[in-house]
């Protein structure tokens, strides 16, 4: 068995506490109190309701971490294991899940109760660093929403019952954003457009899918301020957990739960953590790397040495014993002995 050495172990360690942060990131987003806040600028249903309504009414359970997939497999059979409506799984389900996945109630059903409007909601929450990660991230977005539309099938309805799909929220946080996108939310949804003809469809049976993109960016922006300035300084890796608690209670009046105090030392500490672990193997690469520059000096300088002496012993008629140390190693070394030389003497 090969044994890790202490460069692998380190690279294992430092990943398994990036997701660690990672984790802990997604723990602290899901609190109901956050999330007010992402769907009262976000979900265009919740633009008129208070940010208590929202945490205590409208939010359905406990938020779901990392816990469901996003990509369904089929059994052998077939046929998909259907749970309960907040699950997504399958026999052989796979690795990838959603960060925040909940259910929220429409607040349109509440104001009309007696129309068809779907009772329910369904807003997944993604955290990004990169905007562009190999592929326009808006359409990694549409397929996430698409999934939770598909999803549905079996749990929120059956058949041909089309009518009782769920509208679906699909928010991505990206926090290192390109600089034209920093400091800015945008919305993408369906809207119809009449070709030919005045006919208007109900907004309600094509509007099922929303994108929402929000970028992060500089604090001294002047667009850094509401939701922007909320996530910035939860996320913020430049503020300690005091700072962010100090300015979650006096600027978004977010009380300082003892589940949110805790998560926030957490992610502070383990940020911390993962930071000093980059300080040290950027320390230990710069030694490595020293150790290399040396090595090749060394060689430079034992090469500069070596051809001082072939230049003497051309002198003497020895071209062909010169010539042949300088072919490989093993005549080098035979040339060293004849003159009472050795190889760590070059």
């Amino acid at each position: 068995m090969k044994v890790k050495n202490t460069l692998a172990k380190n690279i294992e360690t430092a990943e398994r506490e990036k997701a660690a942060l990672d984790a802990v990131c997604k723990k602290i987003l899901a609190n109901k109190s956050i999330l007010a806040w992402i769907l009262k600028t976000c979900v265009e249903e919740y633009e008129n309701c208070s940010l208590k309504d929202i945490e205590e009414k409208y939010i359905e359970g406990v938020p779901l971490v990392a816990h469901e997939a996003v990509h369904q497999d089929e059994t052998a059979s077939g046929d998909s294991v259907k749970g309960d409506r907040n699950e997504n799984s399958s026999m052989t389900e796979g690795t990838v899940t959603y960060d925040i996945k909940f259910n929220v109630i429409n607040p349109l059903k509440i104001l009309r109760p007696n129309t068809r409007d779907s009772a329910l909601m369904m807003i997944n929450i993604e955290g990004q660093t990169k905007f562009y990660p190999g592929y326009p991230l808006i359409m990694r977005g549409i397929y996430y929403g698409c999934r939770m539309i598909s999803s549905q099938y079996g749990t929120v309805f059956k058949n041909n019952h089309y009518e009782k799909i769920e509208k679906v929220y699909s928010i991505w946080i990206c926090t290192n954003p390109p600089k034209y996108r920093k400091n800015s939310i945008n919305r993408y949804s369906y809207s119809e457009k009449q070709l030919l003809g005045k006919v208007v469809e109900k907004k309600k049976n094509y509007d099922l899918i929303t994108v929402v993109m929000i970028c992060l960016g500089d604090e001294d922006d002047e667009n850094c301020k509401g939701l922007i300035r909320l996530l910035s300084v939860l996320l913020s890796k430049n503020k300690s957990a005091d700072e962010k608690k100090k300015i979650l209670e006096e600027e978004f009046n977010i009380a300082m739960t003892k589940e949110i105090e805790e998560e926030a030392n957490e992610m502070f500490d383990y940020g911390d953590y993962v930071e000093e672990m980059g300080r040290q193997e950027g320390r230990r690469e710069g030694m490595r790397e020293g150790r290399r520059e040396g090595r090749q000096e060394g060689l430079r300088e034992g090469e500069n040495l070596l051809a001082t002496l072939l230049n003497m012993l051309f002198a003497d008629g020895r071209t062909e014993d010169a010539k042949l140390a300088l072919i490989n190693k093993e005549e080098r070394n035979k040339f060293y002995r004849e003159y009472g030389l050795t190889p760590s003497a070059i």
